[in-house]
Formats: structure tokens, sequence, C-alpha cells
């Protein structure tokens, strides 16, 4: 509280990209190019007093205008507006300060993502490996581009971008040198391919790329890489590689093991420093899944619950089940059985957690997100949002939207209600700086806008998310709203990514189908359409129908399940009451009617993928 009562609302500063702030999870416009860039000396300035006369010197190169201190008091005020917008009349500033005769940025360390970035790698350099590793994943998220990005051309920025460019490099190293120490050669590899490559120099990169090769029994592979730092230090620099690269190759051609690890699996989650290492898992698996590995994902995340299993530590256990911060956007899984797995280990874990409310939340989250389509776990959801509300807990928040995010179908017609939630959890991954959760929350509500019928709205949040999938680097994020063009603004028709065949298998014949009959297409054949995949109880009653097959599309209507609790549930259940009405079968129907009902005002297109049209005109047929 301040002096006069007020909330003082934390402003949030970002320079790891193009310079940004928010405030209450809403982000701020800040003015004119040159109040902009004030900020940005401020906060170059980490925080110390810029004087007046350095700000002009910064801000016009060689003799500044006539006025100018003038100026920057103006492009001060203007800035102060932006960053305080209810800052009451009359009343002193609270974030850009006047101090003697300059000014100051006054805020906590950690509201600058710069600042927040340098004291999470200082605390990885004295923690433990697994926690280092979770600080240092914690660090490398928050680079949104390279830094001060719209001020790259200015001359005063350019030793502050390479103090940050070469932090960005020091962590990664960091990150790397943690995920061996806790056995994660595996996530090391992926890590650094890309930073050798910028790096050339760094010597540390090449050694730790070999060293992950080497410790994965791949030694080609290694002494390549030995091999291509020694040509760049000696073509580059003139310089011969160090002891410790020459020390490794000699290593790597004796087939030596280092003493860290032990010549047997090389599995990631195999028993080598064990608990350590299953303690980190969650951060490498969320950065690994957020990247687009998730085939490595799935292939690691069971063996390390059985391996915390095993340990008999229950708290433990539930770190590890509920370590993965990947949220879910898709209501089918990719993985059925694993996701089985991981709600069954969850549910075994939960009565034993005492006495850590966060981690209980976090297990109600997994299961809520994890068990998908069935509209069976809104309570494990709601409970999980309550927990973190009442901890004022903004990560385990995200969590918990996302659950609910993925169990809001327990009938049709409910997309009002997860646009709600698909724009709470965007706000709450702003405050939380989830670059993560704010790309699931858009996707989430241009899903549900979609059926709402609201599409400028929803292509406005598609281009949000194609924004914020580049400058982060999540090229699977792009799939969903590739395909929103191609459903709704007549874009071409994307592939269906290998990556995830919960969403994939069987997309592309749905959605040709579909958008046939919502056109009055001719529908091929049963045996034409393509793979239905998982869809076909839905969709092969029409084909057979419109074939001229009654009694077996007959026969195929009344043998359909209902459809799952998802996001094509309208689109499922307008097929069917088509195929069920061309048939003769009056009593599916009526049980298609019934269950479209709640729709009545939508689009069948809550998928954002799959559009069947207004689900009125799929009732009166």
């Amino acid at each position: 509280m301040t002096a006069g009562g007020t909330v003082r609302t934390e402003v949030r500063i970002g320079v790891l990209g193009p310079v940004v702030a928010h405030a209450a999870g809403d982000a701020l416009t800040l003015p004119r190019p040159r109040s902009r860039e004030v900020l940005a000396v401020l906060v170059a300035a980490g925080g110390r007093t810029v004087r007046t006369d350095a700000l002009v010197d910064d801000l016009w190169d060689g003799t500044p205008p006539p006025g100018a201190v003038g100026a920057v008091r103006t492009f001060v005020a203007e800035l102060r507006r932006a960053l305080e917008p209810d800052r009451p009349p009359r009343t002193p500033p609270r974030v850009v300060v006047t101090r003697g005769p300059g000014y100051a940025l006054d805020v906590p360390p950690d509201a600058v993502d710069a600042w927040r970035v340098a004291r999470l790698a200082a605390e990885a350099r004295t923690a433990p490996p697994d926690t280092a590793v979770r600080l240092l994943a914690h660090a490398l998220a928050a680079w949104r581009g390279e830094p001060y990005e719209e001020l790259a051309d200015r001359p005063w920025v350019q030793p502050e971008r390479t103090r940050l460019v070469t932090l960005r490099a020091d962590v990664t190293e960091q990150l790397a040198d943690a995920l061996l120490a806790t056995g994660r050669a595996v996530d090391v590899v992926p890590l650094l391919d890309a930073h050798v490559g910028a790096h050339p120099w760094r010597e540390d990169g090449w050694r730790l790329l070999a060293t992950a090769l080497h410790r994965l029994h791949r030694p080609a592979d290694a002494l390549d890489v030995l091999r291509r730092a020694r040509r760049t230090l000696a073509e580059d620099l003139g310089l011969d590689p160090g002891p410790a690269l020459r020390d490794l190759e000699q290593q790597v051609l004796e087939r030596r093991d280092d003493d860290a690890w032990r010549d047997d699996s090389l599995s990631a989650l195999d028993r080598r420093g064990g608990r350590a290492r299953l303690e980190a898992s969650g951060a490498v698996l969320t950065s690994l899944a957020v990247s687009g590995d998730l085939a490595t994902v799935r292939a690691q995340r069971l063996a390390s619950i059985a391996a915390a299993e095993r340990l008999g530590d229950p708290l433990l256990t539930a770190r590890v089940v509920g370590g993965l911060e990947a949220p879910g956007v898709w209501t089918r899984s990719d993985d059925d059985e694993l996701a089985a797995a991981v709600v069954a280990a969850a549910v075994r874990t939960l009565p034993r957690v005492t006495g850590s409310p966060v981690t209980r939340g976090r297990l109600l989250a997994t299961i809520a997100i994890e068990d998908r389509g069935t509209a069976a776990r809104e309570t494990e959801a709601l409970e999980a949002e309550r927990i973190a509300r009442d901890l004022d807990d903004r990560h385990l928040l995200c969590l918990a939207l996302s659950g609910r995010a993925m169990q809001r179908f327990g009938s049709t017609g409910l997309a009002a209600d997860r646009e709600r939630i698909g724009a709470e959890l965007v706000a709450t991954a702003v405050c939380a700086e989830s670059t993560t959760f704010r790309i699931a929350g858009r996707i989430v509500r241009m899903q549900a806008l979609c059926a709402l019928g609201r599409l400028d709205e929803a292509a406005a949040e598609a281009d949000e998310v194609d924004a914020l999938a580049a400058s982060a680097e999540r090229p699977l994020a792009t799939t969903f709203t590739a395909w929103f063009r191609h459903t709704f603004a007549d874009g071409p028709e994307p592939a269906a990514p290998d990556e995830m065949p919960g969403f994939s298998h069987g997309i592309v014949a749905l959605a040709r189908v579909t958008r046939l009959v919502r056109d009055g297409g001719t529908l091929p054949g049963p045996d034409a359409a393509g793979d239905l995949g998982p869809y076909a109880p839905w969709v092969r009653p029409l084909l057979l129908v419109r074939a001229g097959d009654v009694d077996g599309a007959r026969r195929a209507v009344r043998g359909a399940p209902a459809p799952p609790h998802d996001l094509l549930q309208e689109v499922a259940w307008g097929l069917l009451l088509t195929a069920a009405r061309e048939a003769g079968a009056p009593d599916v129907v009526d049980r298609a009617r019934d269950a479209l009902a709640p729709a009545v005002d939508e689009r069948a297109a809550g998928s954002g993928v799959v559009d069947a049209g207004p689900v009125r005109a799929l009732l009166r047929g």
C-alpha cells in the first residue's frame, strides 16, 4: 500500500527482445520512441541514477539540439504517465523517480527481465545441479529475441547488448553443465547444437557438446564436434584448442569413460544420480516440450515417474508427476497409454501428499490436463484453481486454468466459458511471465471464439499466437493457427505434424469431409475418404448413406458411440445427426438433437480447425 492507501501495481519491464512493459497483467502502451529509449537507458543503468546531461548525450548523436534538456523532461513525463496510468494527480512518481541531477528506475530486481536473468544465473552458480537446471531454464525462457531489439542501431546500447548476449551464452553453457551433472546428456545436444554455431569461439560450448555426445556413446559425432572446434579456432583466431578440448579428444579416441557416468544404459532416466536428476526432470522435460521435442518427452516421462515411485518418496513422486509445465490445447492425447499412466500415478500419489498445497495443486492440475476428452476431471481442476488463488501462485494458476480449459466440455455449447478461461489464462501468464501459457491461453480463446462466431477476434488471437511463437521459437503452436486460416480464411491446407499424433491422426480427412458437407459438395465413398482415424464412427455413417447404402448407414449410426467430450463434439454430433436423419434412424436423431441443443447459438467449430457450420442449421436439417 502507498501512503494514500492505494495499491501499488507492480510494473514488469522487458528488454530481452523489444522494449515492453506490463502492469497488473496488461500490456502498457509505451509512448514515442524517444520515451521508450529513456526507459531502455534507465534499465541499462541497473537502477542507478542517470544524469540528465548523460541522457541528452545518449539520445542525440553529435551536438544535441537547443532545448534538449526540456525535451528529456517531456520524454520522462510521458514515460511516467505510461508506466503509472492510474497514479493520482500531484502524487510523486514511483517507477521513474527523480534523484539529484537525474532519473532512476525504482522497481524490484525481478521486475526487469534482464536483471532477473542475471540474478538467476548468479544463484545457479552456487546451487545444486538439479536446482541450477530449474533456475537456468527459467532464465533462458525470459529471452523473447535480441536484447533491446528496436534500439540495435543506437551507439549507447552496444556495450549493454554485448553484455546480455554474453550472459545468454553463459547461461546456456551453465545449463548444459548442470544437465550433464544430473545425468541428462541427451538434453544437452539440442541445447548446444545451435549455440556453438552462434558462438563458435567459446571453447566451453564445444567441450560441453562433445562431452554430451561422448556420454551418449556417439564417439564419431563427439570427434566431429571437437575437430570442427579445432578448425574454427585455428582458421578464425589462429589458436590451438585449449587443454580441456585436447584432453577430451584423447579421452574419446581412447574410448575412456568420464568419472561422472557409468558405462551402462544411457537412458536419461536410469538409476544414476537418481534423486537429483529426477528433481530436475520436470524443468528439462518442460523445456523440451515447449521447444517441440514431444517424442523425447513421451519417451522419458513415464520412466521418470516409475523411477520416482521406486524410491518410495511421495513428495518426490508428486513433484515428478506434476513437474511438466506443458499446457493442454488439444483435447485428444498424443499418447493415450502414457496419459492414463500419468493420471494413475497422480491418483495413487495424491492421498499421500500432505503439508504441501502447491504440490497437491500441481497433481490435481496434471490430472485435469492429462485426462482429456472425458469432462470427468473438472472437480480436480477447480480444486487446483482454488489452491492457486489462495496461495496467489500465478504459475500454479496457469496450470490449473489450462486443466479447466481441457475439462470444460461437460455438454455442448460451453464455448463462452472456455473463452473466459482462455482470457484469464493469458492475463495470468503475462503476470507470471510465461510465454508457454500465454500461447496456450490465446489458442484456447481462438478456438472458443470460432464456436461463438467471432471470427475477427479469433483471427487477432491467431496473429498474437504466431508472433509469440516466432519470438519464443515455439513452432508447433503455429499448427493451430495455420489450420484456423485454412478453415476460416481459405488458407492452404497445412500438413498434419508427426510430433502430435493426437491432433494429426484423422484430422485431414475429417476436415475435408466436413467442409464438403457444409458446402453441399459430393462426398467420397466410404473407402475413398482417407484415414479418418478416431473420427470414423461419426463420419462413416454419412459416407455410407450418401453412397446409397442406407441399411449399412442405419446400422453404423445406431452402433456409433457418443462422441467424446472434446473440442470436436459438436462436429461429431452434427455429422451423426445428418446421417441419422438421412438413414431413417429417428431414435438417433432425437439423441443427437438433445446433445446439440445447448449449442444452438454456436457454430460447430470449437476446435478452430474443423467447421461444420451453425448448430441451428444442423438442428433444422
